[in-house]
């Protein structure tokens, strides 16, 4: 094991038994699982001030006090990030209802302004979060316009598509009403959800306030929850116009995926506008 990683470790009074495993999953960071005398816990290696970000997104999800699983945070500092280790139930354990109720408990918790009093990032994607009380217009200048741009400057978007993307920003105030910005995961897709023995987990997070619909569209683009899910996030109250903002709130991530992945997503985002576009 690496000396420093050692150091930090037992600077935490954390004691290693053996050495570090490697986990699936860590595109970005460098993810490792590692049995301590006080318990699992799960390391990253990565750039401070990313992990910083995450770090208080996970103290911010465990202040709301939600039903929701979210791993607590052991120690930070000097690029390295040591949380709790959580373990799937397996498919034993899935429970979509639970899920939902709890989503919607956290979504539940509200202010007025849209953003976060810091950036952080989504993917290796920088997140610029200065709020805005209108989330309308958080929508579009903290997220659709700069990946827009981003995507075009890199060949990724030709103009026309930048053109409908730029329309369907500047059009938001004409159906999207607005509303408190609910505390968000930011960057919910379904393999940042876990089922364990004490209840459904998030982690990674990109926590930052806005509309709800953010983490229910990264949920539907990348995943398929069940009827459960839905039925107990709803809970009788389904917005009539829910297809089209999952349109709008999927728009973010496709783009942020073009801009990582490139044109395999062209045409993710070019239906989403559409979709959007025909209400």
């Amino acid at each position: 094991m690496d000396t420093e990683w050692r150091d930090f470790l037992m600077s935490l009074d954390l004691s290693p038994r053996g050495e570090p495993r490697p986990l699936g999953g860590g595109d970005i960071a460098a993810v490792s699982w590692l049995e301590t005398d006080q318990g699992p816990v799960v390391i990253k290696r990565d750039d401070p001030e990313r992990l910083s970000g995450e770090a208080e997104g996970l103290r911010a999800l465990r202040q709301a006090s939600t039903r929701l699983v979210v791993p607590e945070v052991l120690g930070e500092g000097e690029g390295w990030l040591v949380m709790e280790a959580l373990e799937s139930a397996g498919r034993a354990g899935r429970d979509e209802t639970a899920l939902g109720e709890g989503l919607r408990e956290l979504h539940g918790m509200t202010r007025t302004a849209h953003g976060w009093h810091r950036d952080n990032a989504c993917g290796a994607t920088p997140q610029p979060n200065a709020p805005l009380e209108d989330g309308r217009a958080f929508q579009r200048e903290r997220r659709l316009l700069p990946l827009a741009r981003a995507c075009h400057d890199r060949g990724l978007l030709d103009g026309r598509l930048r053109t409908r993307l730029e329309r369907v920003a500047d059009g938001l105030e004409s159906w999207l009403p607005s509303q408190p910005a609910s505390l968000v995961h930011g960057d919910l897709w379904s393999g940042n959800v876990m089922f364990t023995r004490r209840g459904p987990a998030i982690i990674d997070p990109a926590v930052h306030r806005h509309y709800p619909e953010v983490d229910l569209a990264m949920l539907t683009l990348f995943g398929a929850p069940g009827e459960a899910f839905f039925t107990a996030y709803w809970d009788g109250a389904m917005p009539d116009d829910w297809p089209r903002r999952e349109a709008l709130f999927q728009l973010y991530p496709l783009l942020n995926h073009l801009l990582l992945f490139g044109g395999v997503y062209r045409g993710g985002v070019e239906r989403a506008v559409g979709r959007v576009e025909n209400g």
